[in-house]
């Protein structure tokens, strides 16, 4: 999960310096199954993805696969 990658994440740049704090903003629980990778994927694949992101993310994903 994004949790679990940020966590690891956390622990690295604490090692590398202990002047490097890390805040967890925890999602509501009802997008708990969500991380960036689905999201993406299904904005690659031209699924709906307005539940999930904002307009402006939703526009910057369709951009970033529109395909030439």
């Amino acid at each position: 999960s994004d949790f679990e990658y940020e966590f690891q994440m956390a622990l690295v740049n604490r090692k590398l310096s202990h002047g490097i704090a890390t805040v967890f903003l925890m999602a509501h629980e009802r997008y708990t199954y969500l991380n960036s990778t689905i999201v993406k994927e299904v904005a690659k694949l031209g699924g709906e993805i307005d539940s999930f992101v904002s307009p402006l993310v939703k526009e910057r994903l369709r951009q970033k696969f529109q395909k030439p």
